[in-house]
């Protein structure tokens, strides 16, 4: 008997050293801590290798977006053998123009908080935070500091 299975797109992703990851300097260059990157590992999808930097010291929790659920799916399993990513999850978009997300540590802040607070929980220097926010300058819209609803008044 034959045995027909639907097929399973195959990825080619893998781990390697942190100093591999294209994006290497950016977060040490803006980490509060930046030791924190040689505990890093990149996580290489197909040939391009991005770092995905471990919880510690002042950097509470992590994420990495991918386009595909299965990718996300598969980079999580990669990552949950790895020291510092602890409560890895895969927060799946029901959208089609947004991303999945693999996430690791303390939930993240809520999407309306300011960009400072963002930084603060991600481990960002104040250097870098301040840098941020000075270009990309909130609009009216996203200066609200609470959740909002059409229906409330």
């Amino acid at each position: 008997m034959l045995d027909i299975a639907a097929p399973t797109p195959s990825f080619a992703v893998s781990l390697c050293p942190a100093a591999e990851a294209y994006d290497f300097e950016y977060f040490r260059d803006r980490l509060a801590v930046p030791a924190i990157v040689n505990k890093a590992v990149a996580v290489r999808i197909f040939r391009a290798p991005l770092l995905a930097v471990p919880v510690g010291g002042p950097r509470l929790g992590g994420y990495m977006s991918f386009d595909l659920l299965t990718l996300a799916m598969s980079i999580r399993d990669l990552l949950d053998n790895q020291p510092g990513f602890p409560n890895l999850r895969v927060r799946w978009s029901p959208y089609r123009d947004t991303c999945h997300t693999v996430e690791w540590g303390a939930p993240a802040p809520d999407w309306w908080e300011d960009d400072t607070v963002f930084g603060r929980f991600y481990g960002y220097s104040e250097d870098a935070i301040a840098a941020f926010v000075r270009q990309h300058p909130r609009t009216p819209f996203s200066a609200i500091s609470e959740a909002c609803s059409p229906t409330t008044s």
